[in-house]
């Protein structure tokens, strides 16, 4: 599912559910806290107060003479008085059983033998015939886990032990700990019950009100918190979203900023919402602007692509476009491409008849880009093609429009060029580079190579400069090709240049084609080589195929 079509939750119902299971997460965590607490206390009072009574007991027991006893199977006068003893104590403490045994093995049965045990009167009353005698097994009274623990017991140590244990006599809780005689040797172990059922009960009982008191305290705080809640973070944030979708509303039906409004919530919470609300009021006034700023903007761009339409429309218009440019002419065929890297190129070419048997080429490339390039190069063209018209040689050419350009060049612009005159009637050619890329020819039946020769530096690029003439001769068949440096610095997406070499390879796979289709078949190798890189300078291309004198329906 996108998120765009995902249920919206309410904040307001995700801070209310929050911080109800925060509360109850925390009455929880309280309430076992509690619990734990008082229950381990609770203990630690049980075992302090058998710990007191352990000590009263064992105070009033002649150890040496009850192992005397143990030993006869008789009563003396102290152990009667012994027995008087846990009798008072089971008539007057709260204890279930006060007795002293001596464990015998861990047999299942008859594991311990009787010593003492104190007696309630209403227990002598009721059951005297089945009171426990000194010298008595236990039978079955005692298992055989619980037999072990206190043989366990039977050692030299004064420690009470604590434990909780189910017998027949039920569920209890008791302390016990061993008997010595003078010698400190182990004759009885002494033991008080409790019983765990009041434990549990009195533990029970404490849940419960701890437990009421946690849930109404909850209750309590979720009611404040929901009350604050709403009215210091919801209320308010209610009232930010409602005003910002308005205003959201308000920007898509209209396209008039002066249309657009913000109602500024009625917030007085004197804190960050409060804040925010004028933060939102001041970033809508910002808004406003901006956009009165962008209409403004917006339109001033639509103006300026419009010239700019205009100023390129004007720039290819005053630039051969119409092929084939000869039709009439079959003793050459001559073709042109010109591609910006923006609207408006820095780049040109022209070619024009100067005589009817002189034909005149011009390539260039003026330094900048954009407007002020476009503007200057005009001024190279037409200063280039007027002068070439009144039958000028190439180098003449060069050094009068260089001349002219230096004229108060305060942008201190140049252009290089490449300017040849051919006359057709013989092939005859002479050439002037001033800073431009050496050309490449195709003799008839061979491969295209690089034509490298000395040039001179741009026009308008410094005074005192002599240009020079370069002959060469054309035979029929032959192709000349002329390219900007846009051809041979295309990169691709490992910044490697395209290069001659690649200029060379793409025309040598149909060296004889005619000069549209190996200035396409160039263009198309440039276009393969550079991927998906943005093209980052003006390309320009014209070749010239010489077909000689007295030809006539040659294929353009």
């Amino acid at each position: 599912m996108d998120k765009h079509t995902q249920p919206k939750r309410k904040i307001s119902r995700s801070l209310l559910l929050g911080t109800l299971l925060m509360l109850l997460l925390l009455g929880v965590g309280l309430g076992v806290l509690g619990s734990t607490t008082y229950s381990k206390g609770m203990m630690d009072r049980y075992q302090a107060h058998l710990q007191s009574l352990l000590w009263l007991a064992e105070s009033q027991i002649d150890v040496d003479d009850l192992a005397v006893c143990i030993e006869t199977g008789r009563e003396s006068e102290k152990y009667e008085k012994a027995q008087a003893f846990l009798d008072c104590m089971k008539n007057t403490c709260d204890i279930k059983y006060v007795y002293v045994v001596k464990p015998l093995n861990t047999e299942p049965t008859d594991n311990m033998m009787n010593v003492i045990a104190g007696v309630s009167d209403l227990e002598r009353e009721l059951y005297s015939d089945i009171l426990a005698k000194l010298g008595g097994l236990t039978g079955s009274d005692y298992s055989a886990e619980v037999a072990q623990m206190y043989l366990a017991r039977m050692d030299r140590s004064s420690e009470i032990t604590y434990y909780s244990n189910t017998t027949q006599f039920g569920y209890m809780y008791t302390g016990l700990m061993p008997l010595h005689n003078k010698n400190g040797d182990p004759v009885a172990i002494l033991a008080i019950d409790i019983e765990m059922d009041e434990i549990h009960r009195t533990r029970r009982n404490y849940n419960l009100i701890t437990g009421a008191s946690v849930l109404i305290l909850a209750v309590l705080s979720f009611g404040f918190t929901y009350f604050w809640l709403r009215r210091r973070i919801i209320q308010p944030i209610v009232k930010l979203q409602t005003a910002s979708t308005n205003f959201v509303t308000s920007s898509r039906n209209t396209q008039d900023p002066e249309d657009l409004r913000f109602e500024k919530p009625d917030i007085h919470t004197h804190d960050e919402m409060e804040e925010l609300s004028d933060a939102l009021l001041s970033m809508s006034e910002d808004m406003k602007r901006y956009m009165k700023t962008l209409v403004v903007d917006t339109a001033e761009k639509e103006r300026i692509s419009a010239e700019f339409n205009v100023a390129k429309q004007i720039q290819n218009d005053i630039m051969p476009s119409v092929f084939p440019a000869f039709p009439e002419r079959g003793d050459f065929d001559i073709y042109a491409i010109m591609e910006s890297s923006r609207e408006i190129g820095g780049d040109f070419y022209d070619f024009f008849l100067v005589d009817d048997d002189h034909l005149a080429m011009v390539v260039g490339n003026v330094s900048g880009r954009g407007i002020p390039a476009a503007l200057f190069m005009v001024i190279v063209k037409t200063l280039v093609k007027n002068r070439a018209l009144q039958g000028f040689s190439p180098a003449e050419v060069m050094q009068s429009v260089s001349e002219q350009l230096l004229e108060g060049n305060r942008a201190e612009m140049f252009s290089t060029v490449w300017l040849a005159v051919v006359e057709l009637s013989t092939g005859k050619g002479m050439a002037s580079n001033a800073g431009h890329r050496h050309p490449i020819l195709c003799r008839a039946g061979k491969k295209f190579e690089l034509q490298v020769y000395r040039h001179t530096p741009p026009v308008g690029a410094m005074e005192g400069i002599r240009f020079r003439d370069h002959g060469f001769q054309l035979d029929p068949g032959d192709t000349l090709v002329v390219y900007t440096d846009g051809v041979t610095d295309a990169i691709n997406e490992q910044e490697e240049m395209f290069g001659t070499d690649h200029i060379l390879e793409a025309l040598n796979r149909e060296p004889e084609a005619t000069p549209s289709v190996l200035l396409q078949t160039l263009k198309a190798s440039v276009d393969r080589f550079s991927g998906t890189m943005p093209q980052i300078d003006d390309i320009t291309m014209l070749a010239l195929k010489y077909y000689g004198p007295g030809q006539t329906g040659q294929a353009k």
